[in-house]
């Protein structure tokens, strides 16, 4: 927590970042926004139990800033966006593929994040599709692969997300293509995938490019649209359902492993522990909802909101926790029993006591904003950040603990089930893989069918990978550690996850 309390300590902060050779202009110019931003107060006040929390590790608020003055996760109505165009933007409705890749890029410069960049540029088949079908093929694949390239080398943070599918189109295939040719990190990407919907080809074409460049990957679309009813949805940033036409206002976290190590007894932790825990999360993410939309200008005076691409009824909290299963391990030994999470069925068990709680306790916390989720915020599987040294993202197996594959996919589906606001589970797969993309799908289409709601594959010896649910390639990380600038963003974070949590330690599997 960076809370300054002399402005000689501010100065020093900002001169620090001034001299880091390892971050770009831009990197340092957000920075220092940052530190700018941490040099208020927290809308909560200086007794609240938030502090000691945050102390302790048990409470987590993911660098969002204490005084966030847009929301965390944007997700316009890019439809309208392309029928109508904007008058802030200066923008007519496109009428060739051309000009509707430009107004895109132009507008996906003004839709801010947690990352500064858009966490979601729309489902690009759906899109596109009606402006690729009036080109020529040689031609919509170069203008395409320009699209892409543009973002790649100026989004330079793969938490940028698109989505296709359900459905194949001239447009998703050509996408397809060009992301095994261009091995890029940005856009990361969505397959929104429906047996009923998506052929096999199709859905085998995804899994032979996500196999060579870690791109896309799967979400359960029956399941996501069951959940989201009439309201649509996208996914964004690393693997976040949320509704369109709005997004999330914030995301906090609790560290589950720090609240079941602070806890006497297993009663202790579910009488005392947890719910004092939940209940200071949810005062403390309800109170930088209400500073973010009663205290700032966004949602007064934002062209997104003006003009209709966004509304503010649309915006829910995401609710997030890692290190379940140390939490469970750690509850276990209070009571004398060892039992390995993900192996042993008094694990998972314990596991599903703790989830079944946390969804009971949240949903009876009612928000003054959010009507598109009943007012409710909305439970969300996060997967790391710094410190978390020990403590394995949402609900996941730690790694070196992996079953096989089918018992795995078959254990993450226990949990998968409490997270619409987003979960996921990745797996590394060896060459076998990618000589028999439809194995791998026979694999997801029976971990869909047990109730996964996400899952993706990549291959371990390749360049690009899923760190936690964003991709960055292995090179750029050993550059960034060696001082090199890298201009994505994404790298940073990933530095951790790769060289001390053990991500390159996944379990291979084949097929």
């Amino acid at each position: 927590m960076e809370r300054f309390f002399t402005m000689d300590e501010f100065h020093q902060a900002v001169r620090d970042v001034q001299k880091d050779r390892a971050q770009t202009y831009e990197q340092q110019t957000f920075r220092l926004a940052k530190l700018a931003e941490n040099s208020l107060d927290y809308p909560v006040a200086d007794d609240d139990a938030f502090y000691d929390l945050y102390a302790k590790g048990e409470i987590c608020d993911l660098d969002e800033g204490h005084a966030p003055y847009a929301p965390r996760y944007i997700l316009p109505d890019y439809e309208k966006f392309l029928k109508e165009g904007s008058e802030f933007l200066r923008i007519e409705p496109p009428k060739t593929l051309i000009e509707a890749t430009t107004a895109l890029l132009i507008m996906y410069h003004h839709v801010p994040s947690i990352t500064r960049f858009p966490v979601y540029i729309g489902a690009l088949d759906d899109l596109l599709e009606p402006f690729v079908e009036k080109t020529g093929e040689d031609d919509a694949r170069a203008i395409l692969k320009s699209f892409l390239m543009q973002l790649d080398r100026t989004v330079d943070d793969s938490f940028c997300h698109a989505n296709i599918g359900p459905y194949e189109t001239k447009t998703g295939n050509l996408l397809l293509e060009l992301l095994e040719e261009l091995q890029i990190v940005t856009p990361n990407m969505t397959l929104l995938y429906d047996e009923e919907k998506t052929p096999d080809g199709f859905a085998e074409k995804a899994l032979a490019c996500s196999l060579t460049c870690a791109n896309p990957a799967f979400a359960n679309d029956a399941y996501y649209s069951a959940d989201f009813g009439d309201v649509p949805y996208g996914i964004a940033s690393c693997y976040n359902a949320l509704p369109k036409h709005g997004g999330a206002f914030t995301l906090s976290r609790l560290r589950l492993n720090k609240i079941a190590l602070g806890a006497d007894s297993v009663e202790g932790f579910f009488e005392k522990n947890l719910p004092h825990a939940i209940d200071t999360m949810l005062h403390f993410m309800e109170s930088k909802i209400r500073y973010l939309v009663e205290e700032t200008a966004f949602f007064e005076s934002n062209f997104l909101v003006k003009e209709d691409f966004i509304d503010l009824n649309n915006f829910v909290g995401l609710f997030g926790m890692v290190g379940l299963a140390e939490c469970t391990e750690a509850l276990l030994k209070l009571d004398g029993v060892e039992g390995k999470y993900g192996i042993d069925e008094a694990a998972d068990a314990m596991g599903i006591r703790v989830m079944d709680f946390i969804q009971e306790r949240v949903g009876q916390f009612e928000s003054a904003y959010s009507p598109v989720w009943n007012h409710r915020f909305m439970l969300h599987a996060q997967v790391g950040a710094a410190n978390d040294e020990g403590t394995t993202a949402a609900h996941r197996i730690p790694i070196g603990q992996e079953p096989d594959l089918y018992s795995h996919i078959r254990q993450a589906a226990k949990f998968q089930k409490y997270f619409p606001s987003g979960v996921g589970d990745h797996f590394p797969f060896d060459e076998t893989a990618k000589r028999n993309p439809k194995a791998v799908l026979d694999v997801f289409k029976g971990g869909f069918k047990l109730g996964n709601r996400y899952l993706s594959a990549y291959n371990d010896d390749g360049d690009l990978i899923r760190v936690t649910g964003y991709l960055v390639k292995k090179s750029d990380v050993e550059a960034f550690k060696a001082g090199k600038q890298v201009s994505y963003d994404t790298v940073q974070y990933a530095a951790d996850p790769l060289t001390k949590y053990g991500i390159l330690d996944r379990k291979v599997e084949g097929v």
